[in-house]
C-alpha cells in the first residue's frame, strides 16, 4: 500500500466532510432569517398601524419623518404622538402612559423591527424619494396591529429589487435599476 493511500482514502475525505459539516452548522447558527422573519416584539406601549395608518390613512411620512431626509427612516418622538393625542383617545390607559412620558421629557424606547448589521449601508432617502411604496419592503403595516418582520434581510432580496425595481416602482418611473456594485452597500 502507498504511503499516500491512507491519506487519500480516510484523512483528506474525513478533512473535507469536518469543513463541510462546520460551514453549515456556522450558517444555520449565524443566519439571521431564521431567527428574525416574524419577529414582533411587544413595544413598551401597544401601537396598531391598522389602525393609524390602517383605517385612520395616517401616511407613513406623517410619523416616520425622517425617511425623505436621513439615511434612516426613524421611530417618531413622543411629540409626534401627542400631536393628535393630546386631545385624541385622552382617557385611554396607554395614552395616559404616553402622555407622563411626554411631560417628563423623556424618550419612548420603542423595540427596533429591522436591523442590518454594521457593514450593511442602506439609506431610505433614495428609495422613498423614487417613490417605492414603504410596503415594499415592510409589508403592508395598515393591516397589522402588531409591525412584523416579512422581508427577507438577504443581500439577495436587494439584489434582486436594484436588477428589476419596476415591480417596487411606480408606473411610469424612469429609474431601470439600483447599483448592484459591491459599495453602493457595503461601505
Amino acid at each position: 500500500m502507498h504511503p499516500l493511500d491512507r491519506l487519500f482514502r480516510f484523512a483528506i475525505p474525513i478533512g473535507a466532510v469536518a469543513v463541510l459539516v462546520t460551514m453549515i452548522t456556522v450558517g444555520w447558527v449565524a443566519e439571521p432569517d431564521r431567527f428574525v422573519l416574524g419577529y414582533a416584539p411587544k413595544q413598551p406601549i401597544p401601537f396598531s398601524h391598522r389602525l393609524h395608518a390602517g383605517q385612520m390613512r395616517i401616511p407613513c411620512l406623517y410619523c416616520h419623518t425622517n425617511a425623505t431626509r436621513s439615511r434612516y427612516a426613524t421611530v417618531p418622538a413622543v411629540q409626534t404622538c401627542m400631536n393628535c393625542h393630546r386631545y385624541a383617545k385622552t382617557d385611554n390607559v396607554y395614552i395616559k402612559e404616553l402622555a407622563a412620558i411626554y411631560e417628563s421629557n423623556k424618550p419612548l424606547l420603542w423595540k427596533r423591527i429591522y436591523e442590518l448589521p454594521d457593514h450593511v449601508y442602506f439609506d431610505h432617502r433614495p428609495h422613498v424619494n423614487s417613490g417605492i411604496a414603504c410596503q415594499s419592503c415592510h409589508g403592508d403595516v395598515q393591516d397589522m396591529d402588531r409591525v412584523r418582520r416579512v422581508m427577507n434581510m438577504r443581500m439577495g432580496h436587494c439584489l434582486a429589487c436594484h436588477r428589476d425595481p419596476r415591480r417596487y416602482l411606480p408606473p411610469g418611473s424612469p429609474i431601470q435599476a439600483g447599483p448592484t456594485n459591491c459599495n453602493a452597500c457595503h461601505r
